[in-house]
């Protein structure tokens, strides 16, 4: 996969940006950390897609998946145990989880696959939080005019909401809940932003759903 080899081979630039922006890191974040305050205390989850281990360090989580060794060996070093696989693949059993993240969707090869693996994993009563950047969004637009000036956008494949929403109630998750933050372009973000519920508004929204 010609974006894998992109990330294995600038993983310090890829991990620098969020250096860059920390307010929109810091914005990301925090919506995340209100749908997972939703969840019960001392659960069981990991993050698919791990990349550098930027989230889930921020976040607590401590298991990881993840296809690129050059990414994976970053995340390792910030206390992510590593498992070396792709989405469409997870190298769990049936029912493993608690709770399953992905940030970003954008480098999936097959997302519908990788959702059905997150149902496979997931013990019944567990969530999927999906954390992504809104197709229609002012962000995206921003990334899209920028294509030819960066490495690691031009592989990126944006979706919008109905088809993310879609692409999870055919998984057989439920009760679907969004939030959304990073209120528009990167750099109007001059502090941390509060997130709201919904979408539409913000270019980065967390989906939370349940399998039942």
């Amino acid at each position: 996969m010609a974006y894998l080899k992109v990330f294995q081979d600038h993983v310090r630039e890829y991990d620098q940006w969020y250096d860059k922006h920390p307010l929109v890191f810091d914005s990301e974040v925090l919506a995340i950390k209100e749908q997972m305050a939703k969840l019960p205390e001392n659960i069981h989850g990991v993050e698919v897609g791990v990349g550098t281990g930027r989230f889930a360090e921020a976040l607590g989580i401590k298991e990881g998946v993840e296809p690129s060794k050059e990414m994976a060996s970053l995340a390792s070093k910030r206390g992510v145990e590593i498992m070396l696989k792709a989405a469409e693949n997870l190298p769990y059993s049936d029912v493993h989880f608690d709770f399953i993240l992905f940030v970003t969707i954008c480098y999936l090869k097959d997302v519908p696959a990788a959702l059905s693996e997150a149902y496979r994993v997931l013990k019944q009563g567990g969530s999927l939080l999906l954390a992504f950047l809104d197709k229609n969004s002012t962000i995206v637009k921003q990334y899209r005019d920028k294509g030819r000036a960066s490495r690691f956008y031009p592989d990126a494949r944006f979706y919008g909401v109905e088809t993310v929403l879609k692409w999870v109630q055919e998984a057989g998750f439920k009760q679907p809940e969004l939030i959304q933050t990073l209120f528009g372009k990167l750099e109007e973000i001059t502090e941390v932003q509060e997130p709201m519920t919904g979408s539409g508004a913000g270019s980065f929204v967390v989906l939370r759903a349940i399998r039942k």
